[in-house]
């Protein structure tokens, strides 16, 4: 089992939710300073940033191998679209093994929406 931070369509309520149809919510959170979402369209990316006041809102799942795989998937990870890395949160998981999607490709012309993808 992963605990998995999401931050765009896949929070409750999101177009892609039901791809966490049987895992477990965990509890909403916040990442610690040095990430910031970029709009795509219909879906952010999430990516490092170097201003220290950026931080990223979203979900900790429970997420067993079956459905990282189906994650992973979704969010192409082997097309080089996102990669699934380890993110430091703020409390109560400051001491919690997460991981998140985090985008890997350009961003040019792409708006930085904040901390916050509305559902």
């Amino acid at each position: 089992m992963k605990l998995i931070f999401v931050y765009g369509t896949l929070k409750r309520r999101g177009s892609n939710h039901r791809f966490l149809a049987g895992q477990q919510f965990i509890g909403e959170a916040r990442t610690v300073p040095g990430y910031v979402l970029y709009s795509l369209g219909d879906y952010p990316g999430m990516v490092r940033s170097s201003d220290p006041v950026h931080f990223v809102t979203g979900e900790v799942w429970q997420v067993d191998p079956a459905g990282v795989v189906k994650l992973d998937q979704l969010e192409g990870t082997k097309e080089g679209l996102y990669e699934r890395a380890g993110i430091s949160l703020e409390a109560p998981f400051e001491r919690s093994s997460v991981e998140t999607y985090l985008y890997l490709r350009r961003l040019e012309g792409r708006p930085a929406v904040g901390s916050t993808w509305p559902i």
